[in-house]
């Protein structure tokens, strides 16, 4: 029964991971090795941008924009020959905000380095690179990548090269210079840098793997996995086992070929899981890039419909796993698989496998719907962008990762049986344990069931789900989960409890510690390990915290700040709200006209009532003291929803210049001037302006680390002094 805790455990990380978002960079890097000669290498780093964007270049005047330069790490291996080369040429143009002549690229641009192998044997190249990029109203981020180049060992090392020079930061003021330098003949080399271009291909896929979005996928891949692996333990599932080692066990033939069919009885569980969704994958891939307004991910996961469609097949599944009835597939479709499974071979054992996937549908379909929903909600879509097929998967491809791990982890068990037999003597007996980690998922459908019905609640505000009904629910849920795990409470379909286990006892007391620790919850205490999953604090009706902070004095404004930031009655603020006592807007023109009031640089803030991490911003980084005293103190807080679900007046509602709609409720005006003036559609997503509207410092995103926003919140009023 340990393994009961990590059903929670999961199911919780799981569903936490898929209502993140992720970033857009406005620069994606391709990396490339070129063999010239046997001792000549080009080492190609191509940049791709978003639309609007510019790469500054390499070759201009000091005292403007950060220029690009590319640094090599020293070695002994080889040696530059040359400088870094541009191609296609750069655009030159005055900039104003700079006030001087400047070089920057569009869309895509490569730069190409000249090497010369030094060694026999092969070896890596590290390259650091940095620069800058800027849209066309000014607003600009640092741009920095690192990437260790391949390089094969030369047929005959030139010793004579001197090895001393061979790493330098590249800045020069003429590119026909490079040129000069590089080799005698220009035109040689253009024609090998045209001809070399990195397209996004496999080997831009390999770089990519590097990014943090990869590692974010293997770490979803490995949770989908152990989910996979603890359905083992339904009730719908373990039954199947001795059938699975029945039919192996009398399928005639020699042992290589039953275990060519036990591999491929393995394979056809993963495949009926993951083509589906692959599929489906590949077609909101393409339409998220190419059809689908870029807010079509805030709309979808915010939509009264689907979150009230989702919180009644979770209610559904929760009732069937409490005894209420029992959710199977059609019997025709079930028995007509298992003829087919009768007939043996290949066929047969297709349909062996078809035949667990339909059995088991009653306890693995949370989990397979949670991934469905996955693949239409987590759509980041940016806008006209071109992407290949391979750009496509990974930027979508988190539900197709997570099927497969999950599938994988509902395959291996199975087809170790089906290899090994005789493990079936060493698994536990059937009983009533297995009912009782189905009516435990039941428990945590219902608590699940209350985050996508709170989500529309606070999208559409329609105050059916306060902070203090969706705690008090789920402390009674959570409760009764204690209970019956102690035998309190029985179900149809369980044993009699003659005593209480210690698996029994130790996860019920982890239930109720659960409980103890949301009940200070109901009188203001922020709860943070769960932030993200409650409706926000601002929602509470009795919070002692902000009775003290509006009544009280002395110790209370001294270490909160006081709020000094507001001129008027702030639009929406029946609505809307801010955590900590903070005064602000959510209209960003009134918050604008105030900071220019005041004299103060702007804090804008880009969040949504169903975005999780903007809560673990709000409840872990905000509620710093430090940080909560330069936001009531220093700034003009604005925050933007952008799925909030208010209809706009008639004379409010705005024209898109990005795709041309008319936008007529606050989320999507705000989604709307996210994507257009700023390129990114993720939250959070914080800015600091003038108030003017000028950015001041390099935006900041999802970061738990208190002293980077602070550092982010300092950096930007240091801008705006400087000013």
């Amino acid at each position: 029964m340990r393994k009961l805790q990590n059903v929670l455990i999961l199911l919780f990380l799981f569903q936490a991971y898929l209502l993140n978002g992720q970033m857009i960079k406005p620069v994606s890097w391709f990396f490339e090795t070129k063999q010239v000669s046997d001792n000549e290498v080009l080492l190609i780093s191509k940049a791709k941008m978003l639309p609007h964007w510019h790469l500054y270049g390499q070759f201009f005047e000091d005292g403007g924009p950060i220029k690009l330069s590319f640094s090599f790490e020293k070695s002994a291996n080889f040696g530059l020959l040359g400088k870094v080369v541009e191609s296609p040429s750069p655009i030159k143009s005055h900039d104003e905000i700079f006030d001087m002549e400047v070089q920057y690229f569009d869309n895509e641009a490569s730069f190409t380095q000249k090497i010369k192998v030094l060694s026999e044997t092969d070896f890596v190249i590290d390259l650091y690179l940095e620069g800058q990029a800027c849209l066309d109203d000014g607003q600009c981020v640092q741009i920095e990548a690192e990437h260790s180049f391949q390089v094969k060992g030369a047929k005959k090392a030139v010793a004579q090269q001197e090895t001393n020079k061979t790493t330098e930061t590249i800045i020069v003021a003429d590119t026909a210079d490079v040129l000069k330098n590089t080799v005698e003949n220009e035109d040689t080399l253009q024609t090998v840098i045209q001809t070399t271009e990195v397209k996004p291909n496999e080997a831009s896929i390999k770089a990519a793997t590097k990014s943090e979005d990869v590692k974010s996928l293997w770490i979803f891949f490995f949770v989908a996995f152990g989910a996979g692996l603890i359905t083992l333990l339904t009730p719908c599932v373990f039954p199947v086992v001795p059938m699975t080692v029945s039919f192996f066990m009398h399928n005639q033939g020699s042992k290589a070929k039953g275990k060519f069919q036990a591999l491929f009885y393995g394979f056809s569980i993963v495949a009926i899981y993951t083509l589906p969704i692959l599929v489906l994958n590949i077609l909101t891939a393409f339409l998220g890039a190419n059809f689908i307004e870029a807010d079509f991910a805030n709309t979808l996961s915010t939509h009264w419909f689907f979150n009230i469609l989702f919180t009644i097949i979770f209610l559904i599944f929760a009732a069937s796993f409490f005894g209420l009835f029992e959710i199977t597939l059609p019997s025709w479709m079930v028995d007509k698989a298992d003829k087919q499974a009768d007939k043996g071979g290949l066929l047969g054992v297709f349909f062996m496998a078809f035949t667990l996937v339909l059995v088991s549908f009653s306890c693995t379909g949370p989990i397979v719907g949670s991934i469905v929903v996955q693949s239409l909600t987590g759509l980041q879509v940016d806008g006209g962008v071109s992407y290949t097929f391979g750009e496509l998967f990974l930027k979508y491809g988190e539900p197709t990762i997570g099927m497969l791990g999950f599938s994988l982890g509902v395959a291996v068990p199975f087809t170790l049986f089906a290899l090994f037999p005789s493990w079936l003597k060493n698994l536990p007996k059937s009983g009533g344990w297995l009912n009782s980690v189905k009516v435990v998922l039941g428990f945590l459908e219902l608590a699940l069931a209350l985050k996508f019905l709170s989500v529309s609640d606070q999208a559409y505000h329609w105050g059916l789900l306060d902070r203090e009904v969706y705690l008090a629910l789920w402390i009674v849920i959570f409760t009764l989960m204690g209970f019956y795990l102690l035998g309190k409470i029985k179900f149809s379909g369980d044993s009699d409890l003659q005593h209480v286990s210690v698996s029994r006892l130790m996860f019920s007391i982890i239930s109720f510690s659960f409980v103890v620790y949301m009940i200070p919850g109901m009188f203001g205490a922020p709860l943070k390990a769960l932030s993200g999953y409650l409706p926000p604090l601002t929602g509470q009706d009795f919070d002692i915290q902000r009775l003290i902070r509006e009544g009280g004095t002395g110790m209370a404004a001294a270490t909160y700040g006081e709020n000094k930031s507001i001129c008027e009655t702030p639009k929406y603020a029946d609505k809307l709200h801010l955590p900590h006592g903070i005064k602000g807007y959510y209209d960003f023109e009134q918050g604008l006209a105030c900071a220019k009031k005041l004299g103060k640089p702007v804090f804008l803030d880009f969040t949504g009532h169903g975005c999780t991490n903007c809560r673990k911003m709000e409840e872990n980084v905000w509620s710093n003291p430090d940080v909560l005293k330069r936001l009531k103190e220093n700034f003009v807080v604005i925050s933007l929803y952008v799925d909030d679900k208010t209809i706009l007046p008639e004379n409010e509602w705005i024209t898109s210049a990005y795709d041309g709609k008319v936008k007529k409720t606050i989320g999507k005006k705000y989604a709307d001037f996210q994507i257009s003036k700023f390129g990114v559609n993720a939250q959070p997503y914080y800015i600091i302006m003038d108030s003017d509207g000028n950015m001041l410092h390099q935006p900041h995103a999802f970061d738990t680390s208190i002293e980077s926003f602070i550092s982010f919140l300092d950096a930007g009023l240091a801008e705006y002094n400087k000013k």
